[in-house]
Protein backbone atom coordinates (compact mmCIF):
# COMPACT_ATOMS: atom_id res chain seq x y z
CA UNK A 1 0.00 0.00 0.00
CA UNK A 2 1.60 3.54 -1.05
CA UNK A 3 2.24 5.82 1.48
CA UNK A 4 -0.47 8.39 2.33
CA UNK A 5 -0.13 12.04 3.12
CA UNK A 6 -2.58 12.88 5.75
CA UNK A 7 -3.58 14.74 9.08
CA UNK A 8 -3.04 13.42 12.52
CA UNK A 9 -4.63 14.87 15.31
CA UNK A 10 -3.54 16.15 18.57
CA UNK A 11 -4.80 19.07 20.36
CA UNK A 12 -7.58 19.14 23.60
CA UNK A 13 -11.10 18.03 22.89
CA UNK A 14 -13.34 20.79 21.02
CA UNK A 15 -9.60 22.42 20.13
CA UNK A 16 -8.25 20.33 17.36
CA UNK A 17 -4.42 20.95 16.70
CA UNK A 18 -3.02 18.64 13.43
CA UNK A 19 0.23 17.57 12.02
CA UNK A 20 0.78 16.81 8.36
CA UNK A 21 2.48 13.81 8.02
CA UNK A 22 3.54 10.81 6.23
CA UNK A 23 2.34 7.72 7.32
CA UNK A 24 2.09 3.75 6.02
CA UNK A 25 -1.78 3.22 4.34
CA UNK A 26 -2.13 0.63 7.14
CA UNK A 27 -1.34 2.45 10.31
CA UNK A 28 -3.90 3.91 12.30
CA UNK A 29 -4.52 7.46 12.20
CA UNK A 30 -2.78 9.20 15.37
CA UNK A 31 -0.02 5.88 14.94
CA UNK A 32 3.54 5.49 13.97
CA UNK A 33 4.27 7.51 10.42
CA UNK A 34 7.57 8.27 8.31
CA UNK A 35 8.30 11.88 8.46
CA UNK A 36 6.50 14.81 10.18
CA UNK A 37 6.11 17.79 7.01
CA UNK A 38 4.24 20.40 8.83
CA UNK A 39 1.24 21.33 11.08
CA UNK A 40 -2.38 22.66 10.25
CA UNK A 41 -4.30 24.80 12.97
CA UNK A 42 -8.25 25.62 12.01
CA UNK A 43 -8.74 27.12 15.30
CA UNK A 44 -7.39 30.48 13.90
CA UNK A 45 -9.11 32.50 11.11
CA UNK A 46 -7.24 32.56 8.44
CA UNK A 47 -6.51 28.86 9.44
CA UNK A 48 -2.45 28.70 10.36
CA UNK A 49 -1.01 26.12 7.41
CA UNK A 50 3.07 25.03 8.30
CA UNK A 51 4.41 23.02 5.86
CA UNK A 52 7.60 21.87 4.19
CA UNK A 53 6.86 22.74 0.79
CA UNK A 54 9.79 20.88 -0.54
CA UNK A 55 9.13 17.18 1.64
CA UNK A 56 5.64 17.65 0.39
CA UNK A 57 6.51 18.25 -3.40
CA UNK A 58 9.07 15.44 -2.85
CA UNK A 59 7.00 13.27 -1.50
CA UNK A 60 3.70 14.11 -3.99
CA UNK A 61 6.21 13.34 -6.73
CA UNK A 62 6.92 10.05 -5.29
CA UNK A 63 4.09 8.82 -5.49
CA UNK A 64 2.12 9.39 -1.88
CA UNK A 65 -1.31 9.80 -1.91
CA UNK A 66 -2.82 12.43 -0.20
CA UNK A 67 -5.97 12.46 1.71
CA UNK A 68 -9.05 14.75 1.20
CA UNK A 69 -8.00 17.32 3.63
CA UNK A 70 -3.97 17.14 2.56
CA UNK A 71 -5.05 17.45 -0.72
CA UNK A 72 -6.96 20.51 -0.19
CA UNK A 73 -3.93 21.77 2.07
CA UNK A 74 -1.60 21.07 -0.54
CA UNK A 75 -3.58 22.57 -2.91
CA UNK A 76 -3.47 26.03 -0.27
CA UNK A 77 -0.01 26.08 0.15
CA UNK A 78 0.62 25.21 -4.10
CA UNK A 79 2.25 22.13 -3.81
CA UNK A 80 -0.43 20.71 -6.45
CA UNK A 81 -0.21 23.08 -8.96
CA UNK A 82 3.88 22.91 -8.35
CA UNK A 83 3.86 19.04 -9.20
CA UNK A 84 1.72 20.19 -11.79
CA UNK A 85 3.54 22.47 -13.74
CA UNK A 86 6.60 20.10 -12.55
CA UNK A 87 4.92 17.06 -14.83
CA UNK A 88 4.43 19.57 -17.66
CA UNK A 89 7.87 20.77 -17.83
CA UNK A 90 8.61 16.69 -17.94
CA UNK A 91 6.55 16.16 -20.99
CA UNK A 92 8.12 19.22 -23.08
CA UNK A 93 5.18 21.69 -22.59
CA UNK A 94 6.89 24.34 -21.13
CA UNK A 95 10.46 25.17 -19.73
CA UNK A 96 11.46 25.49 -16.22
CA UNK A 97 11.73 29.24 -16.44
CA UNK A 98 7.97 29.56 -17.61
CA UNK A 99 6.68 27.27 -15.17
CA UNK A 100 8.49 29.15 -12.13
CA UNK A 101 7.36 32.74 -13.72
CA UNK A 102 3.35 30.99 -13.75
CA UNK A 103 4.35 29.38 -10.13
CA UNK A 104 5.57 33.07 -8.45
CA UNK A 105 2.81 34.72 -10.05
CA UNK A 106 -0.06 32.05 -8.60
CA UNK A 107 1.69 32.44 -5.18
CA UNK A 108 1.55 36.32 -5.30
CA UNK A 109 -2.09 36.12 -6.07
CA UNK A 110 -2.45 34.10 -3.40
CA UNK A 111 -0.52 35.94 -0.53
CA UNK A 112 -2.77 39.34 -1.76
CA UNK A 113 -6.19 36.97 -1.46
CA UNK A 114 -4.66 36.38 2.05
CA UNK A 115 -4.11 39.58 2.84
CA UNK A 116 -7.26 40.85 1.77
CA UNK A 117 -8.67 38.16 3.87
CA UNK A 118 -6.68 38.98 7.04
CA UNK A 119 -7.62 43.06 6.30
CA UNK A 120 -11.27 42.11 5.67
CA UNK A 121 -11.20 40.23 8.99
CA UNK A 122 -10.09 42.85 11.40
CA UNK A 123 -12.15 45.57 9.60
CA UNK A 124 -15.12 42.99 9.92
CA UNK A 125 -14.13 43.01 13.77
CA UNK A 126 -13.37 46.45 13.81
CA UNK A 127 -16.91 47.24 12.85
CA UNK A 128 -18.27 44.77 14.89
CA UNK A 129 -16.54 46.02 17.96
CA UNK A 130 -17.89 49.54 16.80
CA UNK A 131 -21.50 48.12 16.77
CA UNK A 132 -21.26 46.62 20.28
CA UNK A 133 -19.29 49.80 21.50
CA UNK A 134 -22.84 51.98 20.27
CA UNK A 135 -25.54 49.06 21.28
CA UNK A 136 -23.78 49.67 24.70
CA UNK A 137 -23.73 53.44 24.48
CA UNK A 138 -27.67 53.02 23.47
CA UNK A 139 -28.09 50.89 26.04
CA UNK A 140 -26.40 53.30 28.63
CA UNK A 141 -28.34 55.97 27.83
CA UNK A 142 -31.82 54.58 27.95
CA UNK A 143 -30.55 53.23 31.28
CA UNK A 144 -30.12 56.79 32.77
CA UNK A 145 -33.13 58.37 31.03
CA UNK A 146 -35.02 55.65 32.80
CA UNK A 147 -32.76 56.64 36.17
CA UNK A 148 -33.74 60.12 35.88
CA UNK A 149 -37.02 59.87 35.19
CA UNK A 150 -37.47 57.58 38.26
CA UNK A 151 -35.07 60.28 40.67
CA UNK A 152 -37.65 63.04 39.01
CA UNK A 153 -40.79 61.24 39.83
CA UNK A 154 -39.29 60.33 43.57
CA UNK A 155 -38.39 63.97 44.00
CA UNK A 156 -42.16 64.95 43.09
CA UNK A 157 -42.93 62.72 45.47
CA UNK A 158 -41.18 64.50 48.28
CA UNK A 159 -42.02 67.37 46.85
CA UNK A 160 -45.56 66.56 47.37
CA UNK A 161 -45.36 65.31 50.68
CA UNK A 162 -43.05 68.18 52.08
CA UNK A 163 -46.15 70.27 50.43
CA UNK A 164 -49.21 68.37 51.78
CA UNK A 165 -47.18 68.96 55.43
CA UNK A 166 -46.65 72.35 55.07
CA UNK A 167 -50.27 72.29 54.21
CA UNK A 168 -51.39 70.33 57.34
CA UNK A 169 -49.21 72.31 59.83
CA UNK A 170 -50.94 75.17 58.02
CA UNK A 171 -54.02 74.10 58.94
CA UNK A 172 -52.70 73.10 62.33
CA UNK A 173 -51.62 76.79 63.04
CA UNK A 174 -54.62 78.12 61.79
CA UNK A 175 -56.43 75.96 63.70
CA UNK A 176 -54.44 76.79 66.64
CA UNK A 177 -55.03 80.81 66.16
CA UNK A 178 -58.80 80.11 66.07
CA UNK A 179 -58.76 78.38 69.56
CA UNK A 180 -56.51 80.72 70.84
CA UNK A 181 -58.83 83.63 69.64
CA UNK A 182 -61.71 81.89 70.60
CA UNK A 183 -60.73 81.16 74.21
CA UNK A 184 -59.22 85.22 74.00
CA UNK A 185 -63.16 85.87 73.02
CA UNK A 186 -64.55 84.16 75.84
CA UNK A 187 -62.23 85.26 78.35
CA UNK A 188 -62.91 88.63 77.15
CA UNK A 189 -66.62 87.98 77.35
CA UNK A 190 -65.98 86.60 80.66
CA UNK A 191 -64.31 89.67 81.62
CA UNK A 192 -67.17 91.90 80.66
CA UNK A 193 -69.75 89.91 82.08
CA UNK A 194 -68.02 90.59 85.23
CA UNK A 195 -67.75 94.36 84.98
CA UNK A 196 -71.26 94.49 84.51
CA UNK A 197 -71.83 92.60 87.50
CA UNK A 198 -69.81 94.17 89.72
CA UNK A 199 -71.25 97.56 88.41
CA UNK A 200 -74.76 96.55 89.37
Amino acid sequence: MPARIRLQRHGKKGRPFYHIVIADGRAPRDGRFIEKIGTYNPITNPAEIILDFDKALTWLQNGAQPSDTARAILSYKGVIYKSHLLKGVKKGALTEEQAEVKFQNWLREKEEKIEAKRRGLTEAERAERKKAFEEEAKVNEARAAELARKRAVELKAEKDAAAEEKAEEAVEAKAEETVEAKAEEAEGKAEETDKKESEV
